[in-house]
């Protein structure tokens, strides 16, 4: 595959969105109770749905939304927990450990996947799988990872205006592709921020319940992308302490890029926190670029922040001369695993 095969994957991320919402879900009824807690079980692209779902239910839902990223699942996972089990193949290896772990203990479980071992399995035990369609990546299939979670979650109940916000998230984000795509050449605001990362070691910031999870997919993209490190943390705990780490070693600080993700949502404290910041670092970075968040509602703006980042990391493998979308040292992790 080649980089514009991943530019093809981004461009149609808004048409994944609009495809969930014609999801046939009238399978949820059979799981309507009274739980105590929801967990999502998933790796990597098919853990970042459960991270949205985590800062997104908080402001909404009246349980705690957990995500699980290992082999082993929380003590308190029991009859009144509902198990999200994602993974993009079906064949994640700590994914599905997770899930004998919560048929063990009683969970009412749901899989969104494409297939594998997940999917047979789950038809065997007679849990219900949404399932989704194959043939991307799984860091390119983050409107079918998520979209399905939010959706369960309205039919049960637990939160709402899922649907309202994911057709808004659409039209958000058709709108900037046509600013983005690679037929842009002038203006280009993910090719310009490419430009600047490149031959920079990017630190991507954001805030807590607004953009964290926007930012752990900048870094995570940049990873899988373009092949290069990148770091992410959160407003305001980085004021506790990683704000004191840009004193030494000056060589490396300069090779720094501090990406700011901004959101007119963001708590009048971080604001001021983070212009205090930017103050602190502005002569010991090589950049300082903020990324404003587009729409209005939650899953828009996230969405508007998150789409800029994932074309940027393409733009930035083509700056460093490589094709995005194998990731050969995941594949021989897994092969020497197996």
């Amino acid at each position: 595959m080649t980089a514009e095969k991943m530019m093809e994957y981004l461009y149609s991320l808004p048409e994944q969105f609009a495809s969930s919402l014609e999801l046939d879900l009238a399978f949820v009824s059979r799981y309507k109770k009274d739980y105590r807690n929801i967990v999502v079980s998933g790796m990597g692209g098919s853990a970042i749905g459960g991270d949205i779902l985590r800062v997104y239910a908080a402001k909404k839902a009246k349980v705690p939304v957990v995500v699980v990223r290992d082999y082993n699942i929380p003590a308190f996972v029991d009859q009144q927990t509902l198990f999200l089990a994602v993974s993009y193949s079906g064949n994640t290896e700590e994914t599905l450990s997770a899930y004998s772990q919560a048929r063990e203990q009683g969970a009412s479980i749901i899989c969104i996947t494409t297939g594998g071992k997940l999917k047979a399995r789950a038809d065997q035990d007679g849990y219900a799988v949404v399932e989704i369609p194959a043939g991307l990546v799984p860091r390119a299939a983050t409107g079918y990872l998520f979209a399905p979670l939010a959706l369960l979650l309205e039919e049960l109940g637990i939160v709402e205006g899922v649907r309202q916000e994911l057709e808004e998230t659409v039209e958000v984000l058709r709108g900037m592709r046509e600013q983005l795509h690679p037929g842009v050449e002038t203006g280009n605001q993910a090719r310009i921020i490419a430009g600047k990362l490149k031959d920079s070691l990017p630190v991507i910031w954001g805030t807590a319940g607004v953009s964290e999870v926007a930012a752990l997919r900048w870094k995570a993209q940049i990873n899988e992308n373009a092949k290069c490190p990148a770091y992410y943390n959160v407003f305001p705990e980085l004021n506790h302490n990683e704000i004191v780490g840009f004193e030494v070693p000056q060589p490396l600080l300069a090779s720094l890029s501090c990406i700011i993700l901004r959101d007119k949502y963001d708590y009048e404290r971080n604001q001021r926190r983070i212009e205090i910041s930017k103050d602190i670092i502005k002569d010991q970075v090589k950049e300082i670029i903020e990324i404003n968040s587009q729409g209005e509602s939650y899953l828009a703006r996230f969405y508007s922040l998150v789409y800029i980042g994932d074309y940027a990391s393409v733009y930035l493998a083509l700056e460093y001369g490589i094709n995005p979308t194998p990731v050969k040292v995941i594949d021989y992790l897994k092969a020497e695993l197996a």
